[in-house]
């Protein structure tokens, strides 16, 4: 059997182990490490060489997320897992079709239910490089945003395999194209499968599984064991949110001063913020040494502590869809824009 194979036939078992027979218990007892190892070892493998923007691994990554969906029970959105974005919507002529990776697990309440929480992360990086120093040409990024992938695959199967469900419908999407610079999360926002006034906040999990990381001040390796940063922490409310909800998983929400406001211009959560919508990226930490390069591997992922990341990251989903206050973003000057996107949104 090639390797290949072997990849692909890891990838279908990886799919049967985690449906299960649904369960009356907490969705966060259904996150375990090696499921998450699982997904990551095809996720960042060679073989689907770096799932650059556009490639035939990112298409591979694309079906692979769509089958975890399925799975998991989520509902089609308009009859698909996949939102397609034609090359001309991109203005990238050439560029064959791309895919944002979507489905809805339907809220419980009668009124809730039509409202929706966003939970997300990239699932591109940087394709392989030629010119690369040293035999390993393929950026496989693992970490970057791999680890964020396979967060959303976890949540989204956890959740479904558990009775308990949220009262709030949850979205769950893996985009193309953040490394070139935010083009799914972008496109979406243009075209949402769900109505965005509708639409109460936006989670996106980034980069949770290496906890040895550089300082944003100085440049140091800190251990990032046990914490969890928010983007623009002070932003709205959900940072405080995400705080209590990541004590229920033994996780530390924290605010980096050096880090929360200009990493919250580097991820998805960008461009739905540019909509009104309070959007944050989470991450343990922020760059790391493996950051961009060939050895961001899935065999050096500290998956102890990404379980842990994602079980509190259940949580906060939970915690979120829950409740039927929606986030609001904070009346600071660094949010004005976004108020006033909010606004419009709203017919303000």
């Amino acid at each position: 059997m090639s390797s290949r194979s072997l990849l692909i036939a890891s990838a279908l078992v990886a799919t049967l182990v985690a449906g299960g027979a649904t369960q009356q218990a907490h969705p966060s007892e259904f996150v375990d490490e090696n499921l998450l190892r699982g997904h990551l070892s095809f996720i960042a493998s060679d073989a689907l060489e770096g799932r650059a923007t556009p490639s035939k691994g990112l298409d591979m990554a694309a079906e692979y997320i769509a089958a975890q969906f399925r799975t998991a029970g989520l509902e089609e959105v308009n009859e698909s897992y996949f939102q397609l974005a034609p090359a001309h919507r991109l203005n990238r002529e050439g560029m064959p079709v791309l895919k944002n990776v979507v489905g809805i697990l339907r809220g419980t309440d009668p009124v809730l239910k039509d409202t929706y929480l966003l939970v997300t992360a990239h699932y591109d990086h940087i394709g392989m490089n030629p010119n690369a120093p040293g035999d390993d040409k393929i950026f496989n990024g693992a970490n970057d945003d791999g680890s964020g992938t396979v967060g959303v695959i976890a949540i989204a199967q956890a959740m479904g395999r558990s009775k308990v469900r949220p009262k709030r419908s949850v979205l769950f999407m893996c985009v193309f194209g953040e490394e070139r610079g935010m083009q799914g999360s972008t496109f979406y926002g243009q075209n949402p499968l769900v109505p965005l006034m509708k639409t109460v906040g936006m989670l996106n999990i980034e980069m949770i599984g290496r906890t040895n990381k550089e300082s944003a001040k100085n440049g140091q390796l800190e251990d990032w064991t046990g914490r969890l940063g928010v983007t623009g922490f002070d932003y709205s409310d959900m940072g405080s949110r995400l705080v209590a909800s990541g004590k229920k998983a033994g996780i530390d929400v924290v605010m980096d001063p050096d880090a929360s406001g200009p990493f919250f211009m580097r991820s998805d959560n960008r461009a739905m913020a540019g909509f009104g919508i309070p959007a944050h990226t989470v991450s343990v930490g922020y760059e790391d040494p493996e950051y961009h390069q060939a050895n961001d591997h899935w065999e050096t992922i500290n998956y102890a502590n990404m379980a842990k990341v994602v079980r509190a990251l259940m949580y906060a989903t939970l915690d979120l869809a829950n409740d039927p206050v929606e986030p609001k973003w904070a009346d600071i000057p660094a949010t004005q824009r976004y108020r006033e996107a909010w606004a419009k949104l709203h017919g303000g």
